[in-house]
């Protein structure tokens, strides 16, 4: 009998409008055998970490085009820890080098860049669900 997969929360924060990478992703996870709920545009913080208590999912995953992701992300997990909650949270997008980091200090779990094959970013889930 094969372990159940994770379930995984996708979402885009802000004004980020740019959605083709993320969808394009959380289908082929959701291919992969992941259940895969996808926020839609403009969420904010509070909105991400209620549906993804709501929705029982052990990941998150955020996508970034804008340049806000040091700025979000930072909210994002502030909030996660004020609210003693444990998701693990994985970013996309296009990301500079220099900021991961930094991004990985706020507590990221890892910051897939463009390029990235799906069968990476599956591996990388179950070894941390």
């Amino acid at each position: 009998m094969s372990k159940r997969k994770a379930r995984i929360l996708t979402a885009k924060m802000g004004l980020d409008c740019h959605d083709t990478g993320i969808v394009t992703i959380a289908n082929m996870l959701r291919d992969a055998g992941y259940e895969v709920i996808y926020l839609g545009l403009h969420n904010s913080v509070e909105e991400i970490i209620q549906a993804a208590i709501d929705e029982d999912v052990q990941v998150i995953g955020l996508s970034f085009l804008s340049g806000q992701h040091l700025t979000q992300v930072n909210k994002l997990m502030e909030s996660i820890h004020q609210k003693g909650e444990d998701f693990k949270v994985i970013i996309g997008g296009v990301i500079p080098k220099t900021d991961i980091p930094k991004l990985e200090a706020m507590g990221v779990r890892k910051v897939f860049t463009p390029g990235t094959m799906v069968a990476d970013i599956d591996a990388y889930i179950s070894q941390i669900v």
